[in-house]
């Protein structure tokens, strides 16, 4: 199969696709697995009901990175499905090869770009919980329009969220915390679930990586955010 990332041609995209080569094991994946867990853009609208069998709490995470966190999560909340989008081919090939020896019946996985799957793909008030860990910071004060968490791309996820759903986020930048919490409190129809211009302490649904069990030794801190969809 063609192991590129789907998107359509326009000029704002959710992502950069970073160099990375593919391992034999994760290019068999795709083999093997993709038929079972991959999802195209091609197909238009998701009926996740005839994808995963039944009816049941639907959380989306965008860039899901090597897919280590979201497999746990898979594993630890059988009762929800789970729908990952990521662009970097290693990591979608790792996850499906790591669920697919798993038998993990309630993922699915989008190759390609976050806004086009939230366009094409997802029905508007479906989505019980999202969430964004760990997204690029563009760190250099010039190229902070390149965040992925604005206005606009939260004000798209909350046509997405049930009412009532919420909007996780998770940084280890402190300035691009800052931002979120910015960002957030400012955006119409979200409620701050700790209080306003407060951060989350860590919920217990959310794993804690081992890029962040190093960071925590070294005195790296990371900032949690839940914001619940109130109209």
């Amino acid at each position: 199969m063609d192991i590129r990332p789907e998107f359509k041609k326009k000029s704002i995209r959710s992502y950069v696709v970073r160099a990375g080569r593919m391992t034999d094991g994760q290019k068999a994946a795709f083999e093997k697995y993709w038929p079972d867990y991959g999802l195209s853009l091609q197909d238009g609208s998701l009926d996740v009901a005839e994808q995963f069998g039944r009816n049941a709490p639907q959380v989306l995470e965008i860039g899901f990175g090597m897919g280590g966190s979201l497999l746990q999560m898979v594993q630890a909340e059988p009762d929800k499905d789970f729908i990952g989008i990521e662009v970097h081919p290693p990591g979608v090939g790792r996850l499906i090869n790591d669920a697919g020896k798993l038998e993990l019946p309630n993922l699915r996985v989008f190759l390609a770009d976050a806004i086009d799957v939230l366009e094409d793909c997802i029905a508007d008030a479906s989505i019980d919980r999202f969430q964004v860990y760990f997204p690029d910071p563009w760190h250099k004060k010039k190229h902070n329009k390149r965040r992925l968490i604005q206005s606009d791309f939260v004000q798209k996820i909350r046509t997405k969220l049930k009412v009532g759903g919420v909007l996780h986020l998770a940084t280890d930048w402190e300035q691009y915390a800052e931002h979120m919490l910015e960002v957030m409190d400012a955006a119409e129809g979200y409620k701050n679930t700790v209080g306003p211009g407060q951060y989350s302490p860590r919920p217990g649904f959310r794993p804690v990586t081992k890029f962040e069990k190093r960071g925590e030794r070294l005195g790296h801190s990371v900032w949690d955010l839940l914001y619940q969809r109130t109209s």
